[in-house]
C-alpha cells in the first residue's frame, strides 16, 4: 500500500507535479474516511435487501458515501463467487469457502447480476467528483459485461488442460496463509470441501454435454492424467500437504488428532477419492462425449457468444472481422522489422530458413532446468537497477522467479505470473516453464521476462493492489484483460530503454513474441468466427513465426479453450502505445516518461476507454500548467 507517511513526503515536494498532488490529496481524504461510517446493513443481509437500502439517497449523507457502499457490496460479492480470487489477491474473507460451481450456484449468480445491472442509473456523473464518476463508469463496465456473459452458457467450459477451475483447486490450496490459528481452520474447512467442489464440477459439465455445449476434445485430453498426477498414497508427500508440511505438529491438548492428522486423514479418505472420481469422469465420460469441433461459431448462438467474448476481453466494439484484419497488418509490420535484424546478422535466406537455423542450433538452449531458471533471475536482477529510469511508482511488493508445477508443465505456457499478497506474506512468482527445454529458446528470454515479471504483470497487479484510493473490486479484479495484458505486452517494447535487447538475436526474440500476438488476433478470429480448422491455426502459425511447434500447438489449444482472451494482448498494447504516441505529440518536451507510466498504473485494472480518459486528462493538466 501507499503510507500516509510517504504521500506527505511526496507532498512536500515542490518538483512533484500538479496532477500527482490532486491524486494524493484525494487519497489523504479517502483514508481518512472509515468504512465504520457506512450505514448499510451488515454483509450477512442477502444483496436484495443491501441493494434496496442503497437505493435510497435519505440513507446517506451523499452520493458520495452511498456510491462506495454500493462498490463495496459489489467487492464482497464477488469475492462470495469466487472466493479463491480474495485468497489470492490478498483479502481472506472467505478462505474457508469454496465457488459454488453447481447449477444452483451459477442460477444464483445471474440473479445477482441481473439486480447488480439495474444500478448502471442509480447515480448522475454530475452530481460525483471525478474519481468516483470514473469509478462509477468502471463499475457499471464490469457489472455489464459479467452480465452480458452470463446470457451465454459460459459456465459449462469451467474445465480445460491450461488453466481453469480444476486448477485453481491446488493453486488456491498453496496460496492460502497458514501462520494464525484462524488461517488454520480455513485451510482445513476448504480441505474438506475439495470433495463436493469436485462433485459439483462433475454435474455441471454432464449437464453441459447433455446440451450439447462442451469444451473441444483437444483442449480437455491431458485433464485426466493431471488430475491423477495430484494424487499420493503417502498424504505427507501430497501436493495438497505441501503447505503445512513444515510446520511444527499441532498437537490436540484433548488427545485428538493434530492439525497434521487431520489433513493427512482427509486427503487419504476424502480428496483423493473425490480427485480420482473426477479423474474416472472426465476419462470415461467427458472425453468421449467432448465435441471435435474448435470454434464458438460452432456451437448454438456461436455468433453473438464469440462478439461478447470479444468485448469482454477488448473492452471495445471492434468486430472479429476488423481484429482478423488488424491482426493481418501487425503480423505483416513485424514480419519487415524481422527481415531487418537477418540483414544486419548478414543471414543468407529467407525468414523461414533462419527460424528453422534457431530452432536447431544448440547454442540458443539450455539443456539443465536448473541453468534457465538462473538466467531468467539473472535477467530480472539486470531489469531491477534501470526501472527508476522509467517509473516513479514502484510496488512494495517483492517478486520472484519459480519453475512451474511439474504436474501441470506439460500444457502450460513458456511462462507466466501468479499474484502475491502483502497480507497473506507471499511474494508475487514468474513461473517458467522448464519442460520440454528445447522448445525454451534463449532469445525468447528477456521479452518474457518484462512481461511476466517486471516491469509487466508484477508491477501492474502489485501497484494495483497497494492503490488505497481505490475501491477494492477495482484492485483485486482479473477482468480488464485488454488492460492487464496489453500492459504485459507493452513492458516488452520497454526493453532497449531498460538496457535490454543488446544483440540482435535477443531484439529478434521480442519481434518473434509480438509476432506471436499479432497472429493471435488471425488465428483467434479465424478459429471462432471464421471455421478454421485445429490444422489451419497450426500452419498459420508455423508459417509466420519461429515459436517452436510444441509450444505453437499449446498456444493453439489455448486459444480454442479461451475464446477471445488471446485478443486482449495486441488490442491493449496498440491502445496503450497510442495514447503514449498522443502525450509525446502533445507535450513535446515536457513528456515525462515517468509521469506516463504513472498514469496508466494508478489507473487502476480498467476498460481501454477509461484509461484513454485518465491520460487525456493528465494531457490536459500538463498542457494547463
Amino acid at each position: 500500500m501507499i503510507l500516509l507517511s510517504t504521500v506527505k513526503s511526496m507532498m512536500m515536494k515542490k518538483s512533484t507535479p500538479k496532477f500527482i498532488l490532486v491524486l494524493l490529496v484525494s487519497l489523504q481524504i479517502a483514508c481518512s474516511q472509515t468504512k465504520e461510517e457506512n450505514q448499510t446493513p451488515a454483509k450477512g443481509a442477502n444483496i436484495e435487501e443491501q441493494l434496496d437500502f442503497i437505493s435510497k439517497k435519505e440513507n446517506f449523507a451523499d452520493e458520495h458515501e452511498r456510491l462506495q457502499a454500493l462498490f463495496d457490496v459489489y467487492a464482497d460479492n464477488e469475492l462470495k463467487y469466487l472466493p479463491p480470487l480474495g485468497t489470492f489477491m490478498g483479502n481472506h474473507t472467505y478462505d474457508h469457502l469454496w465457488m459454488d460451481v453447481s447449477p444452483q450456484g451459477f442460477e444464483k449468480r445471474l440473479q445477482t447480476l441481473e439486480l447488480l445491472y439495474e444500478t448502471k442509473g442509480w447515480f448522475d456523473p454530475a452530481d460525483l467528483s471525478l474519481e468516483d464518476a470514473i469509478n462509477y463508469q468502471v463499475y457499471n463496465r464490469s457489472v455489464a459485461d459479467s452480465y452480458y456473459a452470463s446470457q451465454f452458457p459460459n459456465h459449462y467450459l469451467i474445465v480445460d488442460q491450461i488453466q481453469n477451475f480444476n486448477h485453481y483447486i491446488l493453486l488456491t490450496m498453496q496460496s492460502m496463509p497458514v501462520r494464525t490459528e484462524r488461517d488454520l481452520q480455513n485451510f482445513e474447512s476448504r480441505m474438506e470441501g475439495i470433495d463436493q467442489v469436485l462433485a459439483d464440477m462433475q454435474v455441471i459439465l454432464q449437464q453441459g454435454l447433455d446440451e450439447g455445449v462442451s469444451m473441444p476434445y483437444t483442449s480437455v485430453l491431458q485433464v485426466p492424467e493431471q488430475m491423477k498426477s495430484l494424487v499420493n498414497v503417502n498424504p505427507e508427500q501430497s501436493l495438497f500437504y505441501q503447505p503445512i508440511a513444515d510446520l511444527p505438529e499441532n498437537i490436540n491438548p484433548e488427545g485428538g488428532r493434530s492439525f497434521q492428522e487431520e489433513i493427512r486423514n482427509l486427503i487419504v479418505e476424502e480428496v483423493n477419492p473425490a480427485v480420482l472420481a473426477f479423474h474416472d469422469f472426465m476419462k470415461d465420460n467427458y472425453l468421449p462425449s467432448a465435441r471435435k469441433t474448435f470454434g464458438l461459431v460452432d456451437l448454438p448462438n456461436g455468433e453473438a457468444w464469440y462478439n461478447e467474448r470479444i468485448s469482454f476481453h477488448t473492452t471495445t466494439d471492434l468486430t472479429a472481422k476488423e481484429i482478423h484484419e488488424i491482426g493481418k497488418r501487425e503480423v505483416a509490420r513485424i514480419e519487415a522489422e524481422m527481415r531487418d535484424v537477418l540483414e544486419e546478422l548478414n543471414f543468407e535466406g529467407d525468414l523461414s530458413s533462419f527460424n528453422t537455423f534457431l530452432k536447431e542450433d544448440p547454442r540458443f538452449y539450455f539443456t539443465d532446468p536448473e541453468e534457465l531458471l538462473k538466467a531468467y533471475r539473472d535477467i530480472c536482477k539486470r531489469i531491477d537497477p534501470e526501472l527508476p529510469k522509467l517509473f516513479g511508482m514502484m510496488p512494495l511488493l517483492p517478486y520472484g522467479v519459480k519453475e512451474t508445477p511439474a504436474y501441470r508443465s506439460k500444457s502450460a505456457p513458456a511462462a507466466y505470473y501468479m499474484p502475491g499478497s502483502k497480507e497473506a506474506g507471499r511474494a508475487g512468482y514468474f513461473y517458467a516453464n522448464t519442460y520440454d527445454l528445447k522448445s525454451r529458446p534463449k532469445y525468447d528470454m528477456e521479452a518474457l521476462s518484462l512481461h511476466e515479471a517486471v516491469p509487466g504483470h508484477h508491477f501492474q497487479i502489485a501497484i494495483a493492489q497497494e492503490l488505497e484510493n481505490q475501491p477494492e473490486f477495482k484492485t483485486s479484479t482479473f477482468q480488464f484483460t485488454a488492460f492487464a495484458e496489453g500492459w504485459g505486452l507493452y513492458a516488452e517494447s520497454l526493453g532497449e530503454e531498460l538496457g535490454l535487447y543488446t544483440d540482435p538475436y535477443q531484439r529478434y526474440g521480442r519481434l518473434n513474441a509480438e509476432m506471436w500476438r499479432a497472429i493471435r488476433l488471425v488465428v483467434d478470429t479465424g478459429i471462432h468466427a471464421l471455421g478454421w480448422s485445429r490444422e489451419e491455426a497450426i500452419d498459420y502459425f508455423k508459417a509466420n513465426s519461429g515459436l517452436a511447434e510444441h509450444d505453437i500447438a499449446v498456444e493453439i489449444d489455448r486459444y480454442i479453450a479461451w475464446p477471445g482472451q488471446a485478443l486482449a494482448y495486441k488490442i491493449g498494447e496498440l491502445k496503450i502505445k497510442e495514447l503514449r504516441k498522443r502525450s509525446e505529440d502533445k507535450l513535446g518536451n515536457d513528456f515525462d516518461i515517468r509521469d506516463f507510466h504513472d498514469v496508466v498504473l494508478a489507473s487502476g485494472v480498467v476498460p481501454l476507454s477509461v484509461l484513454e480518459s485518465n491520460v487525456d486528462n493528465w494531457i490536459a493538466g500538463q498542457e494547463g500548467e
